[in-house]
């Protein structure tokens, strides 16, 4: 499966009803038959909704376009997908971020705490 060197530029669109969805791409829809289901999430303070595809794994797949897309394998747990999150975090750019909150209090574990909300914030999409 290949995606995009920039996960975060990806045109999508989705025409849905019940029972039955096309989705596309930038503009090229993906097969009916490969795409099982899907979630949309848009916080409205995170510059770009991310979409989770869940998909059959034929033997050759190839993803084109740009989109924040995450593809959830059917046999990845919670810790897998928590694991894959956290290895794809900038050691720098998390610890320059934690120092810049806003809910700094200076009690003891505070970067340890303001890393762990930065984490969250990310994961919910939210800069």
């Amino acid at each position: 499966m290949t995606l995009a060197a920039d996960p975060s530029a990806y045109g999508v669109q989705i025409d849905a009803e019940p029972g039955r969805a096309t989705i596309r791409l930038n503009g090229e829809p993906l097969p009916a038959n490969q795409v099982t289901g899907y979630v949309l999430e848009h916080d409205v303070a995170a510059a770009l909704p991310t979409l989770v595809l869940h998909t059959r794994q034929p033997d050759h797949v190839l993803w084109r376009g740009l989109a924040r897309v995450a593809i959830a394998a059917p046999e990845q747990d919670d810790g897998q997908i928590v694991a894959a999150f956290l290895a794809n975090i900038d050691p720098a750019r998390l610890e320059a971020a934690a120092l810049e909150r806003d809910d700094l209090d200076g009690s003891r574990h505070e970067l340890t705490r303001a890393m762990l909300a930065q984490l969250v914030d990310w994961a919910q999409g939210r800069t």
